[in-house]
Order: structure tokens, then sequence, then C-alpha cells
């Protein structure tokens, strides 16, 4: 039986490894370059770094960007899609909208399936539920000899009014199974029975061109884990803040859009938690790209409207996440009216930033972190020496262009892409009725611990938050994750003609599909936690907004007073005095399973015995070059406070304490960063 309870994380630039020891409660960790052709073998190189075999392993939970990149790169499978006569435009017609409406130049990327490849199949039922037109097995038997003649991989079906009677979708798959067997289908019904016919077909695209993709790259990952040693289930995160099993990937692949980057989210709640702290953002800046999430009153914001590509909406409840192209590899240029930019290009992990030396020649926010001395020269434990003159031949077009000498042309590069994780940061508090002085700054990714103090300083945020394992914290959310499942269903009627007995029914319905799920994934009933929440809205409205209901619903009372008071929050306006419907029921559905615990630590050695170095750090505040001790986060005691300027480097990743701020580490070796005079 194993021991070791071990989570992967595979990013655009380094798969991150968090390995926890059941026994002996220690912690280690391990990062390797990322293969994005077969991102199954930057996993097994993880696990191999990390100096385990399969049979040590207890619990293999893995986030993955595969999904991601699949619909990013366009590298899918031949899909076709079947929909009710008169609709397969559908995905094409969109909302009508742009995510510029004032670019007139820049069109919405093209559909996921080309419309002749979109077939019509005669059929129809009402708004009702009522079938009107059932479906004709001939036709369908004669749609299926041409896909099979177009050698199409999967099936995506979606008809109108499926989200009320899913029938006669559930009569043309068991009829395309029977002919085309080996081909993956699956159907709105079943995905995502939810009204608006945009949102479900496009969730039921996504979900079919993701479909044979994810499942061969589980499947092909599970056999090499299998082949050393390790006999359980891979445990893959999706985009609602749990894990599913393989089995549940093959059925929901579209959950996996956004696998990798919801790990992160579930990492900076647990820390902040571990801090004291219930309302955190979180702020995951790794190698491509940064991702913030939003944590208030202990509970991550999640959203049901989001994407990869605008235009193309996945219905699945998803952790609220914003991703902007800022980075350690985000390339900084200057556009075509003279101004300095910062990504959303990255030069990834390859080639990588200029001073990797892998033939990167264009200057990175990596590169201007290393000219200014906050970076060492010497990452990974010795593993990765980096070229300060490569990033200084980076930088020379911008010094060139701006009259800057090295020294000032990074610390430019740095200042434009903290602006731009600032303005993030904004968007996701500011913009959606929250105070960020009100918040905790969960700091981690690679890169994250290098800008943090600035962005705080920018938005007044109090507190920086760095964990002790800051590099693969989103690993670690992997380990933190229980079994979920999101079930919807649309129910439109007004809260004073509804009675609370027809809304306990459709919930018990409901939770009789959640329980089995978690009963296929081996959860036991105690384990099982079933949460109710109604979709509401004023009557007239579209937008609605979810209220958390109990169990044993006798009165409508408090969810109408918690949805007025959240509409007030939200939008600035609320209206006890208009008419409130109810639009939809769902069911979080959470298999519970243990957990680590991370242990305290108690004080051992001095912070002088922590101290390595000096070496000249380049602060604006101070007008230059200061020299600034170098700490060496492991052998930093609980306790210790630490005057900024300083640097505190560790194999994952560099914190940087700029002058102006203080830092103390907490039991968990957390460094929490505020400005002086602020620390309690």
């Amino acid at each position: 039986m194993g021991k070791y309870r071990v989570a992967v994380d595979v990013g655009g630039t380094f798969t991150d490894v968090f390995v926890f020891d059941e026994k002996s409660k220690d912690i280690f960790i391990a990062k390797t370059a990322s293969t994005p052709t077969n991102p199954e073998i930057g996993v097994i190189n993880g696990i191999e770094a990390a100096n385990i075999s399969g049979d040590d392993i207890s619990v293999f939970s893995h986030g993955t960007t595969a999904g991601t990149n699949a619909l990013i790169e366009r590298k899918l499978p031949k899909t076709a899609l079947v929909t009710t006569k008169g609709f397969r435009d559908v995905t094409e017609i969109r909302r009508g909208t742009k995510l510029d409406l004032w670019d007139a130049y820049k069109d919405v990327a093209p559909p996921y399936i080309r419309r002749r490849d979109r077939f019509e199949i005669n059929e129809r039922v009402d708004y009702s539920g009522n079938i009107l037109v059932s479906v004709d097995e001939q036709e369908v038997i004669e749609l299926a000899r041409i896909l099979k003649r177009r050698n199409v991989e999967s099936i995506a079906i979606s008809f109108m009014n499926a989200y009320v009677n899913g029938d006669n979708e559930r009569s043309v798959k068991e009829i395309l199974q029977r002919e085309l067997p080996d081909v993956y289908i699956s159907s709105s019904s079943e995905v995502l029975p939810e009204i608006f016919e945009h949102e479900r077909t496009s969730t039921t695209i996504i979900n079919s061109v993701l479909g044979p993709k994810v499942t061969k790259y589980i499947d092909v990952l599970q056999n090499q884990i299998k082949a050393k040693g390790y006999d359980g289930e891979i445990l893959v995160l999706h985009s609602g803040g749990g894990v599913m099993t393989s089995e549940n990937v093959q059925k929901y692949a579209g959950r996996l859009a956004s696998s990798g980057i919801a790990a992160g989210a579930i990492a900076s709640k647990y820390i902040a938690e571990l801090c004291g702290f219930k309302n955190a953002i979180g702020l995951d800046m790794g190698g491509t790209s940064t991702d913030i999430s939003l944590v208030y009153d202990g509970e991550l914001k999640t959203t049901k409207e989001w994407y990869i590509e605008y235009g193309y909406p996945i219905g699945f409840p998803s952790i609220e996440i914003m991703t902007i192209g800022a980075g350690g590899g985000s390339i900084a240029r200057i556009d075509k009216g003279g101004s300095l930019r910062n990504g959303p290009e990255s030069a990834g992990s390859e080639p990588g930033p200029a001073c990797y030396d892998f033939g990167g020649t264009e200057p990175t926010n990596t590169d201007a972190n290393l000219i200014l001395g906050r970076l060492n020269e010497s990452l990974l434990g010795g593993d990765m020496t980096l070229n300060k003159d490569a990033s200084k031949k980076a930088l020379e077009p911008i010094c060139e262009m701006y009259g800057y000498n090295e020294f000032e042309a990074a610390n430019a590069i740095l200042k434009v892409a903290n602006a731009n994780m600032s303005d993030a940061l904004r968007l996701i508090s500011v913009r959606k009725g929250y105070d960020p002085r009100d918040f905790a700054l969960v700091a981690f990714g690679g890169a994250g611990a290098l800008h943090s103090a600035y962005l705080a300083k920018e938005l007044s945020i109090p507190k920086v938050i760095v964990p002790a394992h800051p590099g693969v914290a989103a690993a670690l959310g992997c380990l933190l994750v229980d079994f979920r499942h999101d079930l919807t269903k649309t129910y439109v009627a007004n809260t004073e003609d509804i009675e609370t007995d027809t809304i306990e029914q459709e919930f018990l319905k409901m939770e009789q599909e959640a329980i089995k799920l978690l009963k296929n994934e081996g959860i036991d009933k105690k384990s099982m936690n079933l949460i109710r929440h109604l979709e509401m809205r004023y009557v007239g409205q579209w937008r609605s907004l979810e209220v958390t209901v109990g169990r044993h619903l006798t009165s409508l009372d408090a969810a109408l007073e918690n949805f007025h008071k959240e509409h007030e929050r939200a939008y600035a306006f609320s209206n006890p005095d208009q008419s409130v419907e109810v639009y939809g029921f769902r069911i979080e559905a959470v298999g519970i399973v243990p957990k680590p615990e991370l242990p305290k630590e108690e004080p051992v050695g001095t912070l002088i015995e922590a101290l390595r170095e000096y070496r000249n750090v380049y602060f604006e505040e101070t007008g230059g070059f200061i020299n600034t001790p170098i700490y060496h986060r492991p052998s930093v005691p609980v306790g210790s406070i630490i005057s900024g300027p300083a640097v505190v480097e560790q194999l994952d990743s560099t914190v940087i304490i700029p002058p102006d701020f203080v830092a103390e580490v907490d039991n968990y070796k957390n460094i929490i960063i505020s400005l002086k005079g602020v620390v309690e």
C-alpha cells in the first residue's frame, strides 16, 4: 500500500509535482519542463524527478491543460453536429456579439465544427416537452452512413427544446452508437439540460471535440503510471473545483477546458484560511499567464459564463478565474505607436526567455527580473543557469527606443507588467462590488511572489501571503479537492405561483442522479454532501443570480431575502417589491475525501543562519541598486520577521520584499508581507 499523496499540475512552462507523505507529514516537491506535444511525458518525468515509484502512491490527482490547449490550438478530431431541422447555424450565429464591439476588423473565431459537417434531423419538441415530430430511424441510419464515409471521430447532438425532453436525442444517440460503435457521441440533454440553444449547443460541441483527445490522453497516462506500479484511479481536476475519475472524464470532457487553472484557486482558498482570512484574491503567476481568482466569505466565486474562445460559451459551472497574458515568459515589445507593451505573447518553455539560452531572443519579465538582480543566476537548486548577457542583448531595442540603460528598461518592463495585473485585479474585485482593502492577496506560481508586494501597494491590499511552496501551490490544490458534480435543470416559474412541494420534488429527483454519480466513484453515503441552489431573477430580466437553499424547503422567504441582498451587491440595485421568478435548479454534489493536513512547525535555527549572501538589487524607490540580503527560504525559521529590502529564494520561486515592506513567517511557513507600520 502506498504512502504518498501525489499531485501533478501541468502548466505551459513547467510541470509541478507536490508529494505529501501520509505517515511522516513531510512535503517534497519537483519541477520539470512541460512537454506540450505529449504532456503525459512531462507528468512521468515529474514523478521520476520526485524519486518515487508507482506502488508508493496512495492517491494520484492531476490538473491538466490538455483540454485548454486543444481548443486554443484547434488540434481537434473531426466532429459533426446533429441538430433540429432549420437550426444548423445556431453555433455560427451565436449571440451576434463581439469581444471588442468597436473593432470592425476583428472577427470572432470560426466555429469548432464547419457548416458542411453540421447536419439536420426532422424532429420537434414543443416548449412544454411534448414530442410533435418523432425521430425517423431510417433518416438517422442514412446520416450514419454519411458520417462513416466522412471519417467522423466524434458527434454532438443538440435539438431544440431537448432540455425539457431529451427522448428524441436519446433515440438518435442509440441509433448512431449502434451504427458507429467507435465514434464518441454526446447529447445536450445529458451534457447541459438548460434553456438557451446557443449556450447548450456550444457546450455540447466543446464536450464532443474534446472527448476523443482528452480520453486518449488520460488512457495513455493511466497506462504509463500503471506500468510504474500504481493501480489506483487517476483523479482529474475539473472546472468546478472538484475531481472526476477517468470514467466520468469520458462523459464530461468539456469540464477539463479549465482543469489546470482551477487548482490554483483552490490552493489560494486553503492557504488564506490557514492564515485566518475568509476573503482572499489568488494571484497565480506562472511562466505563460497569470490566473486571478476571488474568495469571499470563505467561498470561491463561480460562474457559468466562461469560454476559452469568445463566442463559444461553456455552460458547466466553473470557478471564476480571470486569465491574462502576464507571466515570467511574457514578451515585452514596442507597439506601432511607440508604446511599451508586455504580453500576451509568451516565450513559454520552448524557446523560453532569452536568459534560458534555449534560442529565445526577445525580452521577457524573467529577463527583466534577472537584470535587476531580483533573480539569482542559478535556479532550480542549481539545475538551471541563467545567462544575464543574453538578457542584456534582448533589452537593447527597448534601450535604444527610449534612451534607457538596461536597468531602466528592465524596470519599465516590470512596471507595465504590474499595471496589467493591477487592472485585472480591479476587474475581478472592484468591478464586481468587492473592496480590495477587505482582502488578502495570495501570491504563488513561479513568478507571483516577485510582483505581489507592488500589486498590493497599488490596490491598498493590506496583506500578501506567499505559501511555503509557491511554485507548486497549484499542484497542492489538486490534493485539496473533493469529488464534485453539478447537476442543473431549467425551470421557470413565478415565486408567487410555484409550490415549495414542487421545488422539493424536483430537487429530490436531481439528488437521486447525483448520489448515483458519487456512488460510481466509490463515495459512501456519509461522505456525500448535496447542496441545493436556486437560480432566481426579477420578472422581465434574463440575467439570473444563484441563491443557496436548505433541504426540506417549506418557504421561499429566506431565498428571496438573500436574492435581493445579492442583487444589491452585484448590481447596486434591488427592489423587494418587484416580482421574482425561479429560473432553474442546481445540485452541487460533493463527495468528501480525506485531505492532507499541513503540519505546524516550531522555530528551528535563526534568521542569520538563513542568510546566504548580499547582492545588489535594483529598487526604483531607493533610486537604484542597494545591497540586499538574500535568504535561503527552507532555512528561515517560523516566527522570523524580515524587513525589506530583502530577497528570499527557494527551489520553486523567489520572494521580493521591497524596501517599504516587512514580512513575518507563520507556523505553516507562509510568508506574510505588509507595508511597514501595518504588520500586527
